[in-house]
Order: structure tokens, then C-alpha cells, then sequence
């Protein structure tokens, strides 16, 4: 069988160091994978150059040059226009063309998402546990229930093929995804473990036999230059593109024609849908933070912490000092931590007494206005004149504190204070009034409150988390990007 055989390629190309050309044969037994709709996480890395079996430089050579690796697979990029021959296309109009090709593309995705799941339990998840390379109970974590979910997705695609005509068409998709969409449910848990499954990989790859399976998996053509964690990550990909792929299709069907009434229903069913997966994922991932919280004294922890659902945003600031402190902006409470490792486990070390948002004040301060100290230098200099500083202090005179603290750019500081200033507003029942460029960079922020994670972070870059949190951050340049596409868009994103 494909599995059988596919398991047995795996096997032999680990316990043997074989020439990239031989490893790269995986690919004549696995089936490609999904395409662009996967990003960020897939890097592409050249190629390593492995010994060979033979004992001959010499033929070692001659063989590799004779086969050549194997080039990476591509996906089919075929149109729904392109399956007519030329009489057949005249007999439809331009915009049912375009509505047709909506439609594929619908049914194309499904196609490879399919082909994706079954790919990352065939090529990554079976062999890691044959080879012992991770444990069942691991990769249960890391993998979660993707098996699970290919039937939901085969259902859509039986359905979508008994709606189409003999003239390859589908005369009415709305009743069909209107009725299948609330089984995208099922992907709750999924989604909402996503954070810990990540750190759990991360983790892993330490193990100097992860990173050695997972770059051969790599450098073989079915991955397509794609990590095992975009392939995870085909899930969530996938959800968030439904809503355009509807309102893709409703764009291009007549007013009057019979599925505009269902369409619009499922668009309704479908942002539901993300809205709920979205504030299960905040939950989760608002607890995992909460669960890396370290605590030096008892009187640290605020009983405020158990009542907190959302972590609004965080990440890494300086403080007058220079020192670097990870600041957590929970719903009820602004934590500073600093970042510590306990037996290989990394945690946050709660760094003096936690500022419930209702007493919390915040002070923009203007650059130039105080002086940062934290160096050998500064003790000489009294500290250089420091920019896009604010501070936080707590309004309860038995707290006492003040904390002054320094991002990056103005932008960053920005998003900080459009967080602060927000949740604020809501303790205090005040509507927020920003004003002059506060208001554009909160139009900015709004955006981004469902944003997902990128490797190259910035460490001042608030992780700003509505229903969706993420480990990491983007850079202004590409935060730039995203929110252009978000203010495009306006979908609900997971």
C-alpha cells in the first residue's frame, strides 16, 4: 500500500546516510501538498550536502550528477475555463465564467487540504513514532485531531461534485455550504491548542534527531520547501479564507439569481463560526501565559489573574534601568515579568506587584523628557535622553509603583498606548477619544487584533491578541502590509 511503502522510503532514508538525489526520491511515493495559502513559517534552505554510501568519492560523484535531485512539486494551478474546450466556453457568459471559477477554486483548496492532512500523518507524524523520535503522547499534542477532520472536508468536496451539471457547473452552491459550515466546530480544540502545540515543537527541536528528520523532510520535494509546522498550520489557513471565498462567489452571482439568499446566510454562519473558534483560542492561550507565570512572593498573585480571559497584548519593554521586562496586559491586570528558564521550561518571573487595569494611569511622555539609565556609561553621564517612553503607575497608594518604560519607535509605542488606553476605558465605562495621529495608529491597531504570528519579531512590538494571540510579532514593514489587507478584507480571522 502507499502508506506501507511510503513508511518503509522514511525508514531507509533515516538510518542511512544517502546523497540528497536518493533522499529526495520520497517525493515519486507521497502525494504534493497545499500551496501558497501557507506562509511565514517554511523556510527555504539550501541544499546539505550528505555523505554517500559508497566508498568512492569517485562514484558517489558520477551517480549524484547522472540523477540530479529531484525538483520540488508544485501544485496544479489549473483554471475551471481551462477543463472547457472552446465551444463550450462561448455558451457561457463572463460573469458565470467567474463565478464557476469561484466555485473551483472552493473545490480546489478542499483538494488540498485533504491531500496536506493526510500528508502531515503519512510523511512527518508516523514515522516520528516508528523511528521513536518523539513519543505517541508528543505528537497526540503537537498533531492533535487532523485525522479527524478529513472526512468533514471529503464530505464537502461528495457534495460539491453531486452539485455540479453535466456541463461541469454548479447551479447552486449556497444551500450546500450552508448546511456543511457549522461542522468547521470541530476545529475549536484544534485551534486552541495551537500555542502550546508550537512551543512543544520548538521544544523538540532541540533533539538533535528532530532537527536532523524534520531537515530531511524538509529538503525532500513533497514538502515543497515548507516546515512541519506550516503544514499544521494548513488548518487555520484554511478557515480564515472561507469568508472571501463566499463573498468571492457572491460577487460574481446575479441578483436575482436563487443562491444570493444563502450565500449571504453562510457568510453569517461562517463569521459565527470564527468568532466563536477565535474567543475559544483567546481563552486557551490567555491561560497558557497565565500558567508560565512564576510568582517570587504569594502576595503576588492578585486573585484579579483567575478572573482573566483575554490577554490583550504583550511583549518586550525596557525600563528605566535598561533592563528587559516581558509585560503581560490581561483583561483585569497589567503583569511585568521578566523571562526565566526552570528545568529547560521557559516561564515569566513576576517583577514587583502585578497593576489592576482599573487603577492603572498612563502617562505619555515626551521624548527627550527623562533620561534612561542601565549602562556603565550612564552612571557617568546621567543617562542619555530617552525616546518613545510612557509610563504606567497604579492610582492605589498602598501600591505605590511607577514604571517607566521604552519601546522601539513611535509606532510601537503607539500600539502600547492604544491597549492601555482601551482596556482602560472599558473599566472606567468612558468611550475612548483618541485624537490627531492616536486616531489613525487605532484604526491601525483594530486591525490587528486577530494577527498571527512571525519569527522575525521585534521585540518592543506589543503581540496584540483580540480572540487571537500570537507567540510572536511582526515588524512595522509587514504589520504595515497585513493591516492594508485586514482594512481590505474585514474578515474574521483565526
Amino acid at each position: 500500500t502507499l502508506k506501507n511503502m511510503t513508511d518503509s522510503c522514511i525508514l531507509e532514508n533515516y538510518f542511512r546516510v544517502r546523497p540528497l538525489s536518493k533522499v529526495s526520491s520520497l517525493a515519486n511515493l507521497i502525494s504534493p501538498s497545499k500551496n501558497g495559502a501557507v506562509r511565514r513559517f517554511g523556510q527555504t534552505i539550501q541544499s546539505m550536502s550528505l555523505r554517500s554510501d559508497s566508498k568512492s568519492p569517485g562514484l558517489s560523484r558520477k551517480a549524484s550528477k547522472a540523477v540530479g535531485p529531484t525538483p520540488t512539486k508544485r501544485r496544479n494551478s489549473t483554471l475551471w475555463s481551462e477543463t472547457l474546450d472552446v465551444h463550450q466556453k462561448s455558451t457561457f457568459s463572463a460573469k458565470e465564467i467567474k463565478r464557476q471559477e469561484a466555485i473551483y477554486e472552493l473545490y480546489r483548496g478542499e483538494q488540498d487540504l485533504i491531500e496536506d492532512l493526510q500528508l502531515a500523518r503519512k510523511a512527518y507524524h508516523d514515522p516520528m513514532l516508528k523511528l521513536s523520535i518523539m513519543t505517541e503522547e508528543e505528537l497526540a499534542h503537537i498533531f492533535g485531531d487532523l485525522d479527524a477532520y478529513i472526512p468533514l472536508h471529503e464530505d464537502l468536496l461528495r457534495k460539491l461534485t453531486e452539485g455540479t451539471g453535466p456541463n461541469g457547473t454548479v447551479g447552486q452552491i449556497g444551500q450546500i455550504v450552508t448546511d456543511w459550515l457549522p461542522g468547521l466546530n470541530a476545529y475549536k480544540d484544534y485551534c486552541s491548542n495551537q500555542l502550546a502545540a508550537k512551543a512543544l515543537l520548538d521544544q523538540k527541536k532541540q533533539d538533535r534527531r528532530v532537527q536532523d528528520f524534520l531537515q530531511r523532510c524538509l529538503e525532500s520535494p513533497f514538502s515543497r520547501k515548507l516546515d512541519l509546522w506550516s503544514f499544521l498550520d494548513i488548518p487555520r489557513s484554511r478557515l480564515v479564507k472561507y469568508p472571501l471565498l463566499l463573498r468571492e462567489i457572491l460577487r460574481h452571482t446575479p441578483p436575482d439569481h436563487p443562491d444570493v439568499a444563502n450565500l449571504e446566510r453562510a457568510i453569517t454562519i461562517i463569521q459565527g463560526v470564527l468568532s466563536d473558534i477565535n474567543m475559544r483560542k483567546g481563552e486557551s492561550e490567555c491561560q497558557y501565559y497565565i500558567d508560565k507565570l512564576e510568582y517570587l512572593d504569594d502576595k503576588q498573585r492578585d486573585p484579579l489573574i483567575d478572573s482573566c480571559k483575554t490577554l490583550l497584548c504583550h511583549g518586550e519593554l525596557r525600563n528605566k534601568s535598561g533592563s528587559k521586562l516581558h509585560v503581560f496586559l490581561f483583561s483585569e491586570l497589567l503583569v511585568l515579568t521578566r523571562p526565566v528558564t526552570r528545568n529547560e521550561r521557559s516561564c515569566f518571573q513576576v517583577y514587583r506587584q502585578p497593576i489592576p487595569v482599573r487603577d492603572l494611569n498612563v502617562e505619555d511622555l515626551q521624548d527627550g523628557e527623562i533620561r534612561m539609565g542601565g549602562s556603565f556609561r550612564g552612571a557617568f553621564t546621567n543617562g542619555e535622553k530617552a525616546k518613545n517612553v510612557f509610563r504606567v503607575s497604579s492610582m492605589d497608594p498602598s501600591h505605590g509603583q511607577s514604571h517607566t518604560l521604552q519601546v522601539n519607535d513611535v509606532y510601537h509605542k503607539q500600539q502600547w498606548l492604544n491597549c492601555l488606553r482601551s482596556a482602560m476605558a472599558q473599566h472606567q465605562g468612558a468611550p475612548l477619544r483618541p485624537q490627531g495621529e492616536a486616531v489613525r495608529a487605532k484604526r491601525r491597531s483594530s486591525t490587528i487584533s486577530n494577527s498571527i504570528y512571525d519569527e522575525d519579531t521585534d521585540e518592543n512590538c506589543p503581540h496584540v491578541s483580540g480572540a487571537n494571540l500570537g507567540p510572536r510579532t511582526h515588524s512595522k514593514t509587514r504589520l504595515d502590509k497585513k493591516f492594508r489587507g485586514s482594512l481590505k478584507r474585514k474578515e474574521t480571522e483565526v
